[in-house]
């Protein structure tokens, strides 16, 4: 019998504690390295508290979360729907598989100067870049998944008069919803963090532009409240999809 998961509180816990120990081996290296470009942990939250309170922080926040958003939004059922219907089409599979093969080891912040020469200077490469990741990962993720779906399973719906449609609703989308959802994990942690490169490009908002402008400024306390705004940033996107998989996969099951 495999151990029972924790629940939200302890996850929770588990979290602080985390964030206790990072802290703590922060200030000892700031402490005992003494740099001007290593500030204590201390002085970052008081700065990250400031910022936050006039409202520069959320403003850059914002940005970068729209633009993930957005691109999250466009492709991701797209990806998802298609990704299911090769898993379950050999047909199809075959058609889609070279170009899987050939694009998505590519890494896809090599297509960023193309895609600003097509589309400009706004948010809509950053948007379109980060598009392009999520869509890969989750369109992998839902053919293998579909593929690995269980057979028995599938004949069994069948058998009750399920047509093709109904066993992608009924049975092939919710095994495949905790595949689906670890690949939201991983591709939306790629997608900050190449965002955050993207947003060094041409622009003068988000979380990225933000810490590389602190740098620039030597302002270096400023530059690790915007590196804390980050992980937050990330934190919440992570528990965000901890709390749709506990609503969606209520039906798993936990020994």
């Amino acid at each position: 019998m495999r151990p029972a998961e924790a629940g939200p509180l302890a996850r929770l816990a588990r979290a602080c504690l985390a964030a206790a120990i990072i802290a703590a081996l922060w200030a000892l290296a700031a402490a005992w390295l003494r740099l001007p470009f290593l500030p204590g942990p201390g002085q970052a939250l008081a700065r990250f508290g400031q910022r936050l309170a006039e409202g520069s922080l959320l403003l850059h926040l914002g940005a970068s979360a729209r633009r993930i958003g957005l691109a999250l939004l466009f492709t991701g059922p797209a990806a998802a729907a298609l990704g299911l219907a090769a898993g379950r089409s050999p047909r199809l599979d075959a058609l889609l598989s070279p170009f899987v093969y050939l694009l998505h080891p590519l890494p896809k912040v090599a297509f960023l100067p193309i895609i600003m020469l097509f589309f400009g200077l706004g948010d809509a490469p950053k948007v379109v870049l980060i598009g392009l990741i999520l869509f890969g990962q989750i369109l992998v993720a839902a053919r293998d998944a579909a593929r690995a779906v269980d057979e028995g399973a599938l004949r069994a719906v069948q058998a009750l008069g399920a047509g093709r449609l109904a066993l992608l609703r009924h049975v092939v989308l919710p095994a495949s919803l905790p595949s689906l959802l670890t690949a939201l994990r991983v591709g939306l942690g790629t997608a900050i963090a190449v965002l955050f490169l993207a947003e060094t490009f041409a622009t003068q908002s988000g979380l990225g532009y933000y810490i590389m402008d602190a740098w620039a400024r030597v302002d270096y306390p400023d530059m690790y409240a915007a590196i804390l705004a980050l992980a937050l940033f990330g934190l919440l996107v992570y528990g965000a999809i901890d709390l749709l998989e506990a609503r969606l996969c209520r039906w798993r099951r936990r020994d």
